[in-house]
């Protein structure tokens, strides 16, 4: 996913914007409209709104009317009125409030903006797990921004997909996250980001899900977009989980040679089928290295294009994650 463009695709399904598709009465908005599992459903507001601007509950309300939301799979929520001082905790009540409108619901990602809409930092988020309880038969779930974004500890017997795209990740979030009960979960995807932006977690708190002890599906691992890369490496690598993963994410952080170093002296990684290092600050030996390592065993690695550290002229280096503000 990329933070840079809206999702074109969501659950396999190709995304259609609805907020672009308003008629003049119901039946010429039903014509105009495609069949309604077919799509993945884009409702959104402008975040900075005009008193003439349709905001989002209006546009949810108009979707409730004029779709057959009895057949929508999936649906894609991105902006709403000033998600930079409002949180999503509205958008999150209408949703439950409709679960028994939206009976084939399989997915849901919260807060598709780009920076020109809101930071992905400024995006105001709120506890989002009462929507997974609302929706037990819900798939997969992706919801962007960390800021006031709560996650307490849930059982949910039907996940098998969980992004949470941030340029900061509390610690108390990641702890809610991987000591939840999510006993079908196979896909796990989360930027950890930087403390500038609330990424206040540690590897510590990523324990219950290193250990294997959580997640018995889970067989893809993205632990991306962070300020301790190298240690998240060196946790992995160590990690009773990482035997069971198939493909492994580390992308988008700040990995320098002693991490790769770590995951390579780790266990063995030549049972993965793609390992994602792009977004990297690791020099041309250790790229080499990496590559002769796992590409022989047909593991396909991404390196994408090295960073090169900041230097502020006085002797200090900066790297940088790929997703903060």
């Amino acid at each position: 996913m990329t933070v840079g463009h809206y999702l074109e695709e969501f659950h396999g399904l190709p995304v259609f914007h609805f907020q672009d598709r308003e008629s003049e009465s119901e039946s010429d908005t039903r014509g105009e409209l495609p069949d309604a599992a077919a799509v993945a459903w884009r409702l959104s507001a402008p975040t900075y709104c005009e008193d003439d601007d349709e905001q989002w509950g209006a546009q949810f309300e108009r979707f409730l009317k004029t779709v057959d939301v009895g057949r929508v799979r999936a649906l894609v929520v991105g902006g709403w009125d000033e998600a930079y001082e409002n949180s999503s905790a509205d958008i999150v009540t209408a949703l439950i409030a409709a679960n028994n409108r939206l009976t084939s619901l399989e997915a849901v990602f919260l807060g598709d903006m780009t920076g020109e809409d809101c930071e992905i930092s400024w995006i105001i988020q709120s506890d989002v797990t009462p929507l997974l309880a609302a929706y037990p038969a819900l798939r997969e779930f992706g919801v962007r921004g960390g800021s006031e974004l709560a996650f307490p500890s849930i059982r949910h017997t039907g996940l098998e997909t969980l992004v949470v795209e941030t340029g900061g990740l509390g610690a108390d979030v990641v702890r809610g996250i991987v000591g939840s009960d999510l006993p079908a979960l196979e896909n796990l995807e989360l930027w950890l980001g930087t403390d500038e932006y609330g990424g206040d977690s540690t590897a510590d708190d990523l324990a219950p899900l290193l250990s294997g002890a959580a997640f018995p599906a889970l067989r893809s691992l993205g632990l991306c977009n962070s300020v301790i890369q190298d240690a998240i490496a060196a946790a992995v690598a160590g990690a009773p989980v990482l035997a069971r993963i198939e493909r492994l994410d580390l992308s988008m952080g700040v990995l320098t040679d002693e991490g790769a170093a770590a995951l390579l002296d780790g266990q063995p990684l030549t049972h993965l089928t793609h390992l994602d290092l792009s977004h990297h600050f690791l020099s041309e030996a250790m790229r080499e290295r990496v590559l002769a390592a796992l590409a022989p065993h047909g593991v396909t690695v991404d390196l994408g294009d090295a960073q090169v550290p900041d230097d502020d002229g006085d002797g200090r280096v900066y790297r940088y994650v790929a997703v903060a503000e």
